[in-house]
């Protein structure tokens, strides 16, 4: 048991919790993207499954991990920053971005900025929407897609939630790839070129949502 603490709170223990949380919590957003796609193509689904998730006693348990892996991967990515922030030999001001094989970028250099955003995006998204009205769509089903439709017709809610997917595209746009590097997948540029490309599908597929109901008023 001792190892297995010491292991965690090495440098080495630290970038793997990150890199595993990290890919957990990723595969958590490309199975809630594609839940949530239904909102634009088909409500009753979206009810109905949405009625299955919330109902389904296990999802206490699921949210619950859920939290673990974003405190997780939340406390290692500050303790990962916190130990490269004290190793650098010159100031941040005079650093320079790096060249040849580096994968130094604005991405990398701002994933602190970026990861800790969602400290506040999270619960809003939570608050207006796990929390948001309740609308009976009958059978003892609620209506989160009138919800839904409802709350994106707010042009501040609407740009507050692009602005936020753009941030979580960026973070994952490094994030991705580094994550299979701290697991030993090191030093591939198609795992980095297809990690990116992921970011950009993932986030652009959110992004969507909330402008096509803005923009169409929810008469899709």
């Amino acid at each position: 048991m001792s190892a297995v603490v010491g292991f965690l709170a090495s440098s080495i223990g630290r970038k793997v919790t990150m890199a595993l949380s990290g890919l957990l919590m990723f595969l958590f957003l490309v199975t809630h993207l594609a839940a949530n796609l239904l909102v634009l193509v088909d409500p009753e689904a979206y009810n109905e499954y949405s009625h299955a998730l919330i109902s389904n006693p296990l999802i206490y348990i699921a949210e619950a991990g859920l939290l673990a892996l974003f405190v997780a991967h939340l406390i290692s990515g500050i303790a990962v920053w916190r130990k490269g922030q004290t190793a650098r030999s010159i100031s941040y001001r005079d650093n320079r971005w790096a060249g040849g094989a580096s994968h130094k970028s604005l991405a990398s250099a701002t994933m602190i900025v970026t990861g800790t955003f969602f400290i506040i995006f999270v619960p809003l998204h939570i608050l207006w929407f796990k929390f948001g009205t309740y609308y009976d769509a009958g059978n003892g089903v609620r209506d989160l897609h009138r919800l839904v439709v409802e709350e994106f017709q707010d042009p501040l809610l609407v740009a507050f939630y692009v602005v936020g997917m753009a941030v979580l595209g960026f973070h994952l746009w490094h994030g991705i790839g580094s994550a299979f590097e701290s697991l030993g997948v090191a030093h591939r540029p198609k795992v980095r070129q297809a990690g990116r490309m992921i970011a950009v599908v993932l986030a652009g597929g959110f992004m969507i949502i909330p402008l096509v109901i803005f923009f169409t008023g929810g008469g899709f």
